[in-house]
């Protein structure tokens, strides 16, 4: 029946899109069949661009999607059900020639109002809906629809489901006045419980998202996904350029324009959309049992099927085993890649990495020169390697998309986990883009963003720490580079979930201990952790910044160093220097290690956690 609805309007609506031609001339091509697209000024198929999600074949660009229609290319077949789709009309205002723009809105659309909200299941999965239409008062937002997203996400948070809303608005709807304003604050309200009850909220912003409804509820998801090049701000271009008196940037409110500075997790096309949405719905589901403190079923089934198919053994990446140990025997010894003793002659591990037989011993120096290599596996390799169906998302929700941090969410063995890394570049062009590894403030506040909405989650967070430090640059001091890392430092102290860390390369002073408050760190055995680099340390000491071999020494930088310390609880063998030839050997013993980690700390209570960390860095 909604096929058959969308396609009677849409017949209705391409009329006006026909071919026109002098009078009395026959039209070169058949009427309703093609109209001309309103980007590339092309005739185009109308065929072709429903089947294409209409985008137009021809330049990608976007139409406008009327709500029943997302509904039918989101939802699963059969599962919509409408909620409220009759509401009274009322003007609030008593607005002159109100009510007969409404009625003739209705008559256009064959809406009530200018949002459809409903139930319905993506990819299996069952959320609440809401989908604005432009072609009713181009979806401005009165008191009709502030109620019904309202009742929509009070409805969604009792019955525990998560909410996606598709914005799509000029702004508050000019005749209801103040009435319309507080449509805003109604609805933000509504959301703030949602949240609180631990509830997602998927933001979705297409073309146009404006004025009060940018202001409220459409920039408030947990994730924002926007379409490409959708128009998404709060005062119109031209009401910007005609206050300011100047043109404006060409791509500026555009999608990407927001993805660069902060405010969009991620751009995904129309077609992608039902995908992506039903894998971040499904990846949220097991929350609940996160949330909760109970294990995953499917990470508690790999976990119990890697003990039966092991025996009292556990898998290590050479393809021998080891015997099975506790998460507090795994701290307090270091192992070689193949399990055996760290020192040939069989003595007693001395807490540095193994050096291999007939070699000289390695210098704190020559690790430091390892962990810089320039094809040492960076943070994305590891992700990409030890999680499934990662995920990524962007920005600070401030000002900018940092690329020296990168951060979503991905499964672990069906365990939903948030993964969070420094990342340095691979060549110079995408060092440029990623800033060498060295975060600004808004990788930081990014990196945390995505902590505390593990927390809200259940989810545990691992971090990937690989820096030279912070960057230490005019615009990074401008932004609060120092509050940055401090308010990452007291956040991440007593987070609700399991925190791990993983120095896999340089660990840079503050600039890694700012995504390293964890309940274990691990090092790579050819990573460094310290104050500065040698370099500086040199600089300062010693008043030459050649005696940095010297001081590398002197600092215990290396993970060998750190563990006699008592500083890391674990070191990751690398038998030879980490590439990415040898890349999955790390990351098989690094999945077996987490498995444990996990299984050990998923055990714990909030509480538990937060004083366990705490009690962590007392000792030190």
């Amino acid at each position: 029946m909604l096929r058959n609805m969308f396609k009677k309007t849409y017949t209705k609506i391409d009329t006006k899109f026909r071919p026109q031609t002098k009078a009395g001339e026959e039209p070169a091509i058949p009427q309703g069949m093609w109209r001309k697209c309103n980007k590339c000024g092309q005739p185009i198929y109308v065929e072709d661009v429903m089947n294409n999600y209409y985008v137009c074949p021809k330049c990608d660009g976007y139409f406008r999607v009327h709500a029943y229609r997302r509904i039918e290319m989101l939802v699963d077949e059969g599962t919509f059900e409408e909620w409220n789709k009759e509401m009274n009309f009322s003007n609030p205002l008593d607005f002159p020639g109100y009510e007969k723009k409404v009625m003739a809105a209705r008559e256009k659309s064959h809406l009530n109002e200018a949002i459809v909200t409903g139930k319905g299941k993506i990819e299996g999965n069952p959320a609440v809906i809401g989908v604005c239409d432009a072609r009713f008062i181009m979806s401005s937002m009165g008191h009709v629809v502030g109620e019904k997203i309202t009742e929509a996400v009070e409805r969604a948070t009792r019955e525990k489901l998560p909410v996606i809303l598709f914005a799509c608005s000029g702004g508050a709807r000019m005749q209801e006045g103040i009435v319309s304003l507080m449509q805003m604050a109604k609805t933000s309200a509504a959301l703030k419980r949602h949240h609180e009850a631990g509830q997602l909220f998927i933001s979705v912003l297409t073309d146009p998202t404006t004025g009060g409804v940018t202001a409220s509820f459409a920039m408030l998801g947990d994730i924002i996904l926007a379409e490409p090049h959708a128009l998404i701000g709060f005062a119109g271009p031209r009401v910007i350029e005609q206050t300011i008196g100047q043109k404006l940037p060409e791509g500026f409110q555009r999608a990407e324009f927001l993805l660069e500075h902060g405010f969009v997790d991620k751009i995904v096309e129309r077609r992608d959309q039902k995908r992506v949405i039903g894998q971040i719905l499904y990846m949220h589901r097991s929350h609940k049992m996160n949330v909760e403190r109970k294990m995953p079923e499917d990470f508690a089934e790999a976990l119990k099927a890697r003990r039966e198919g092991l025996g009292t053994a556990e898998a290590m990446p050479s393809g021998e085993v080891r015997e099975t140990r506790t998460m507090e025997e795994a701290a307090g010894a270091d192992m070689s890649e193949n399990g055996a003793a760290a020192e040939a002659g069989g003595t007693e591990t001395s807490g540095e990495a193994p050096v291999p037989q007939g070699t000289a011993e390695k210098t704190a120096w020559d690790t430091v020169l390892l962990s810089r290599k320039a094809d040492r596996p960076v943070a994305t390799d590891y992700i990409e390697a030890i999680f499934d169906e990662f995920i990524e998302f962007h920005g600070d929700r401030y000002f900018k998309d940092d690329g020296a941090i990168v951060g979503g969410i991905a499964m672990f063995h069906g365990m939903p986990v948030t993964v969070i890394g420094q990342q340095k570049g691979k060549n110079t062009k995408d060092n440029i883009k990623r800033n060498f590894g060295m975060p600004s403030p808004d990788g930081y506040r990014k990196a945390l963003r995505l902590m505390k909405q593990a927390e809200t989650f259940g989810r545990p967070v691992i971090c990937f720490v690989d820096t030279p430090g912070a960057f230490c640059g005019l615009e990074a001091e401008e932004r609060g580079q120092g509050e940055a890392i401090a308010r990452n430092l007291f956040e991440m102290s007593d987070l609700s979930v399991p925190v791990l860390s993983v120095v896999i390369g340089e660990g840079g002073s503050g600039g890694a201990l700012a995504m390293a408050v964890a309940d274990e760190v691990w090092m790579l055995e050819n990573a460094i952790y310290s104050i500065l680099s040698p370099e500086g340390f040199a600089s300062i000491l010693y008043k030459d910044s050649k005696k940095a071999p010297e001081a590398a020494k002197v600092m215990k930088v290396t993970a060998g160093d750190l563990k006699k310390l008592g500083l890391i609880e674990r070191i990751v063998p690398e038998e030879e220097p980490a590439c990415t030839d040898n890349l999955y050997r790390l990351t098989e013993y690094m999945d077996n290690a987490m498995a444990e980690f996990f299984e050990t700390y998923l055990a714990m209570t909030k509480e538990e956690l937060a004083e366990h960390r705490y009690e962590r860095f007392r000792r030190m």
